[in-house]
């Protein structure tokens, strides 16, 4: 049985350990996997969450929490901050951030550094015949002009033979929420190698861990065009999210439902995937993404003159999005906030999912109380707000004291809500759907208890 270590146990890495450790033939387990993680803070409670049969990361997918269970229960599933498992890989995943960071002059660069790190673990740990695929997202030209010579430099000083290291690039597409598992079993692939050895065996193992009858793998020529296909993804999606923001701030002043005419634009085909307002954008890939292509031109492959304007002016159009909901508040409530009531549903960056990463309703939050506001924050999915260090109420309270209630993550739950009975005798609450998350009877049972309601995207 083959060993896989999985270095990195955050929301890719720990998904991806239960996915590989699941893998079986004729009932029997096909990898030892192994999970590594930091030996502090977060990392050392994923390790000990993994390794005491829980999924290191709050889901609501219950297949995940009962595939995690079978493996923890067949034992082929463990979690340690030792990076001397390295010598025991036969494969070893790297799930690490690659993440951005913005100086006190706002300007912008990739903490390769920090990246550079795990991988000289690696280097130091590595054995001959072992296949590196790495699924994070980084700027492109990593692999060939950061990771590989670090590897290169590491076989020398172990006297290994750098052509039995085999380096490959399959980045991942995880969903968090009711699909997590799926979005890496059941989901399209894309991978490369350094070398056509390197991607045939990337394709090799992925072909036995992932549904590749139903969707098949699909290779690029090298590990540069899977790089930029991560980013480019993501950034189209970016500036689609943009583009419609633009047009949600024409609707809003021209009076018509932006929403609606969405809806008959997306029966043509070719435009189906037009997206809809909504309160801004969050997570840990599309606030980020859009900026590696540009950095990446400068910093790592050296060619010139690339600036990237749309990818870059989508994330500060983004970025800005959460002030405009802000801005119709303050424009009710005759510009003044202060002292007033405000209910905050949904901090999470994203529906249904327990993640609050560069949450949109983080710098909303933050924004209200400077303005004066007093503003109390619900959530489903997340009991504490770690990022702002608050408890977050998980029962809806009671209406009287709020002056205003913000509906800011299109949670499930928050659509099954009855507002006829928790309204009750609450008259003039105004009610600001900003990302399109009520009901039409739910607007209905507003209206009719004579409460104010509002919309992101419709006059």
């Amino acid at each position: 049985m083959k060993t896989v270590v999985v270095q990195g146990l955050g929301f890719v890495g720990a998904v991806m350990a239960t996915v590989v450790a699941s893998c079986k033939k004729d009932n029997n387990p096909l990898f030892d996997v192994i999970g590594l993680d930091r030996n502090y803070g977060l990392g050392l409670q994923r390790i000990k969450d993994i390794n005491e049969g829980k999924f290191p990361i709050d889901t609501n997918d219950d297949e995940l929490k009962a595939v995690f269970q079978e493996c923890y229960e067949s034992k082929n599933l463990t979690a340690t901050s030792d990076i001397g498992v390295f010598a025991d890989a036969d494969i070893i995943i790297v799930s690490i951030n690659c993440d951005l960071i913005i100086n006190k002059n706002g300007q912008k660069n990739i903490d390769l550094d920090s990246f550079a790190d795990g991988i000289k673990d690696i280097s130091k740990n590595m054995t001959n015949d072992t296949l590196i695929i790495i699924e994070s997202t980084v700027p492109p030209g990593t692999c060939t002009k950061l990771i590989y010579p670090l590897l290169e430099q590491g076989s020398i000083s172990s006297n290994l033979d750098i052509d039995s290291i085999y380096l490959s690039h399959s980045y991942e597409r995880v969903m968090p929420g009711k699909n997590y598992l799926n979005s890496v079993k059941n989901f399209w692939r894309v991978y490369s190698g350094i070398n056509e050895q390197s991607a045939m065996k990337c394709a090799e193992f992925l072909s036995k861990i992932i549904n590749v009858k139903d969707y098949p793998l699909k290779r690029l020529k090298n590990t540069i065009a899977s790089e930029s296909a991560k980013l480019l993804e993501n950034s189209y999606r970016a500036v689609n999210i943009a583009f419609i923001d633009e047009w949600s701030v024409f609707a809003e002043d021209a009076g018509f439902d932006l929403f609606e005419v969405i809806d008959v634009i997306k029966d043509r085909p070719t435009h189906n995937n037009i997206l809809r307002p909504g309160f801004g954008v969050g997570g840990y890939c599309l606030t980020k993404d859009p900026l590696f292509a540009k950095i990446s031109a400068e910093k790592i492959l050296k060619i010139y003159g690339h600036e990237f304007p749309f990818s870059s002016k989508a994330v500060e159009i983004n970025n800005k999005m959460p002030n405009r909901t802000l801005a119709r508040l303050k424009k009710y409530f005759d510009n003044d906030l202060s002292g007033l009531n405000i209910l905050l549903l949904g901090i999470t960056y994203k529906e249904d999912v327990a993640d609050t990463r560069f949450s949109p309703s983080e710098s909303f939050f933050k924004n209200l109380i400077n303005e004066g506001a007093n503003v109390t924050a619900h959530d489903p999915m997340i009991g504490h707000w770690d990022e702002l260090d608050i408890e977050v109420f998980n029962d809806l309270p009671v209406l009287s004291k709020f002056n205003s209630v913000v509906l800011a993550v299109n949670h499930g739950s928050y659509k099954k809500i009855n507002f006829s009975s928790w309204i009750n005798n609450c008259k003039n609450i105004l009610f600001f759907d900003s990302n399109n998350v009520l009901t039409k009877d739910q607007i209905i049972q507003i209206k009719n208890k004579n409460c104010k309601y509002l919309s992101i995207g419709r006059g």
